[in-house]
């Protein structure tokens, strides 16, 4: 009988059952819970995977029968299993990791990465735009991964404090990713300064993601617009479903407008099948058309 060490980890796909080993001694030196490094090199593996996979005819034609939110759990699954790689992997994970990513299907290739998004857009006392407070709710497969070797004194929670370090290493890797939010104002692109007041909270098994964009340039534009998007689509950005954005201290007569992004064609979805072997640039505009949009119209 196998019993595991503390900080092991059995992951249940299905049928299947694997062992992960999440110890910290097992990290090497690999910087856990910076989430645009996790996405890029969980990117660079799944890519790989995939491709071997498919080379060898390993994508289950039954996989089409999953629902999308079997999708989600054998994607957001494969992703935490592969970050291993990374580390002091045994052959055993190897073997997991293969055998679950063999029930997977290319049509749930992107995302892999899953965040709800709840936004106030800030004005000061005259009307003018002043910037972007997030709060994003990762994933909870994302969330156990982050996690590892964060000290807690109590099981299950994790206090501001205990998470400082963590939010500290989020906040400051989002900047190569223009922090997935751009704006323009009046048609002209604005831009952010770094962030301000972040933090990170724990609640329902989940990291919730604080912080506030400044504007560089405070603005009093008659139509704002405001994007969250990943431009590669490894990223899944969803707006919450209940009051996902708010005006603080915006005049009265501004209106707010939130589209959600719109369903891909069957041509765009074949193509998002196949983003794990050919990934989008982050200059490519695919990804925009994805995007989530916040309008605000001041008169």
């Amino acid at each position: 009988m196998f019993v595991k060490p503390p900080g092991m980890r059995t992951c249940r796909i299905g049928r299947a059952k694997s062992v992960v080993d999440l110890r910290p001694e097992s990290r090497g030196g690999f910087a856990v819970g910076s989430f645009p490094r996790v996405i890029r090199i969980a990117r660079a593996v799944v890519a790989v995977l995939a491709h071997e996979l498919r080379s060898h005819g390993a994508w289950s034609s039954t996989a089409r029968i999953l629902s999308d939110s079997d999708r989600r759990r054998y994607s957001a699954a494969l992703v935490l299993i592969a970050l291993r790689i990374m580390s002091r992997i045994r052959s055993i994970i190897c073997l997991a990791l293969l055998f679950l990513a063999g029930t997977l299907m290319s049509a749930s290739a992107h995302p892999h990465v899953w965040v709800t998004i709840r936004s106030e857009i800030l004005y000061t006392p005259d009307g003018v735009m002043s910037g972007i407070r997030h709060a994003w709710t990762f994933d909870d497969m994302f969330s156990a991964y982050a996690l590892q070797g964060i000290h807690h004194a109590t099981k299950g929670q994790y206090t501001r404090e205990e998470l400082n370090a963590l939010a500290e290493v989020n906040v400051t890797s989002l900047k190569e990713n223009d922090y997935f939010t751009y704006a323009k104002a009046d048609g002209k692109k604005a831009t952010f300064s770094d962030p301000v007041d972040y933090w990170l909270e724990y609640k329902d098994s989940a990291l919730i993601l604080h912080f506030t964009l400044p504007l560089k340039t405070p603005v009093a534009a008659k139509a704002m617009l405001i994007e969250v998007y990943d431009p590669t689509i490894f990223v899944d950005f969803g707006l919450a479903k209940d009051q996902p954005v708010a005006l603080a201290g915006a005049p009265a007569s501004c209106q707010l407008i939130v589209d959600s992004p719109r369903t891909p064609t069957a041509d765009e979805q074949l193509r998002m099948s196949q983003l794990d072997q050919n990934p989008l640039d982050s200059l490519d505009t695919f990804g925009q058309g994805f995007s989530n949009k916040i309008r605000i119209k001041c008169p």
